[in-house]
């Protein structure tokens, strides 16, 4: 088996295994939808961001925050695929362990963007501005993130033994990687303490280039957030091949 076969096995049996967990993006959808319309709309009621709407203005922040939670959390799926012996026949497989992460990290990338897309959607419906072209630029931002972020629980995932254990660390990253990144407010005159946590957060970086993207607003220059989210995809897919060339078989 060629490393591009092996590749794009792992890949397929990933998708194979959510076309059967339909529920998966029902699931997916109901944070969002509740940020968007119970928190966003009660708010935007009376409330204005940068001249902004405040529900248009947190949307960026929830296409985010949905690539973020759904990707991390399919780093529970290696402990499962661990406990149902299936992990230890593909690490035992004629394929290197790298090939085998990145058909994880394609395979989590392509599930989480089928349930983004459907928040994407959601946005033709209520008022922001959104046409093909911005849809289609928020999309391959949205994937650079994926892959970060993916990789991201990957790694959690191939160094935890339970899914207890690895959902007290995911809970742990993730919801101080969105509450610090900008997704809720501008970053604009913030105390220095929150300045700084929304800056060495990388998650800041996705935000404020989709909101640059889809709704014009935008604090950092959108080749720096580029720069920032690659260098973080990098780091981490080299994290998650290591990890998982450690795992045993």
């Amino acid at each position: 088996m060629s490393e591009i076969e092996g590749v794009y096995a792992v890949w397929l049996r990933e998708l194979k295994v959510f076309t059967r967990e339909k529920e998966r993006v029902i699931a997916s959808l109901i944070s969002p939808l509740l940020w968007i319309f119970a928190f966003g709309t009660g708010l935007g009621s009376v409330v204005t961001t940068e001249g902004v709407n405040y529900r248009i203005y947190i949307y960026p922040g929830i296409l985010v925050m949905t690539v973020l939670f759904s990707s991390v959390f399919y780093g529970l799926y290696v402990i499962w695929d661990r406990r149902l012996d299936f992990l230890k026949e593909v690490l035992v497989a004629p394929v290197s362990r790298t090939s085998i992460f990145i058909g994880k990290v394609l395979g989590g990338c392509t599930t989480v963007m089928i349930q983004t897309v459907a928040v994407l959607i959601i946005g033709f419906f209520i008022g922001v501005p959104m046409s093909l072209d911005i849809f289609l630029k928020a999309l391959l931002l949205l994937f650079l993130i994926s892959v970060a972020l993916v990789s991201l629980g990957l790694s959690i995932g191939a160094n935890m033994k339970s899914p207890e254990g690895f959902m007290l660390v995911a809970n742990f990253v993730m919801w101080p990687l969105f509450f610090f990144s900008g997704a809720l407010f501008p970053l604009s005159n913030l105390p220095s303490w929150l300045s700084s946590a929304t800056n060495i957060n990388p998650v800041t970086y996705g935000v404020d280039a989709v909101r640059g993207i889809v709704v014009g607003v935008q604090h950092f220059p959108l080749w720096g957030d580029i720069g920032v989210l690659l260098l973080l995809s990098l780091v981490v897919i080299a994290i998650g091949t290591l990890s998982f060339r450690r795992m045993h078989d």
